[in-house]
């Protein structure tokens, strides 16, 4: 049975990717911070409907790299290798970049990039030493394009980006894919700032007519850490209803 720790598992993106893992008979790693209760959730429905799989929740504080190591500490004496890791956690700011303090900026950067850099290097050992591993990060459309009033956000998308497209060049002799997801206008709890007309104006502006379902971003990172995407790495694949 193969392992993969996916972050974020508690948010709506979270919770499909491991679902859809669980489905196909791994062995799910699954990261909270605060949201203990949706992941408790989850793992109820999954044991009932007994589909193979396994959930093991750990939890971890993104702004805090000594949290990030205690919970290795958790997975390491249960797990000796992960085989795949999907970097799902973030955090959004939604500020005009004159209102954004050099905390706000900390914060965001912490959480979407540098722990993302102190995790992956965390389970790099044991994938090269078995030159096999997937590694898929979650950016957003807006580490593409950019959007007002998310400076800081866009701008740490699309540092995960570049860290993406270096890191698979760098791990390809290793026999390690890495890829990254950019999400469109998704149909989740972080999208319910949205207005219903601020809803529509964004389905409008989708060429698919539609916002997109966790479901939909879960199946692409699926693929990217399954056998059928062994020749795929170094890439940024949207996942927006063509919206960029």
């Amino acid at each position: 049975m193969k392992t993969v720790l996916i972050t974020g598992a508690s948010g709506g993106i979270g919770r499909a990717i491991v679902k859809k893992f669980v489905q196909n008979g791994y062995t799910v790693i699954a990261q909270y911070n605060k949201n203990k209760t949706e992941l408790k959730k989850l793992i109820e429905e999954l044991e009932r409907e007994n589909l193979g799989g396994a959930v093991y929740p750990v939890t971890a504080d993104f702004t805090d790299l000594n949290s990030i190591d205690k919970m290795f500490e958790d997975i390491f004496s249960k797990y000796k290798k992960i085989d795949a890791v999907v970097n799902n956690a973030g955090v959004g700011l939604y500020k005009l970049i004159t209102e954004t303090t050099e905390q706000d900026w900390d914060k965001v950067f912490n959480v979407n990039i540098k722990s993302i850099y102190y995790l992956v290097n965390k389970v790099l050992p044991s994938m090269i030493d078995n030159k096999s591993g997937k590694i898929v990060n979650v950016s957003s459309m807006w580490g593409i394009a950019g959007a007002s009033m998310e400076v800081a956000y866009s701008a740490s998308k699309s540092a995960l980006i570049g860290y993406t497209k270096a890191l698979a060049k760098e791990l390809a002799p290793s026999g390690i894919n890495v890829n990254c997801v950019c999400p469109g206008v998704i149909d989740t709890e972080m999208n319910a700032r949205f207005s219903k007309e601020e809803v529509d104006v964004l389905i409008e502006e989708t060429p698919l007519n539609r916002l997109g379902t966790p479901n939909d971003v879960a199946e692409l990172i699926y693929f990217l850490c399954s056998d059928s995407s062994s020749f795929i790495t170094g890439q940024t694949i949207s996942c927006d209803g063509g919206f960029i």
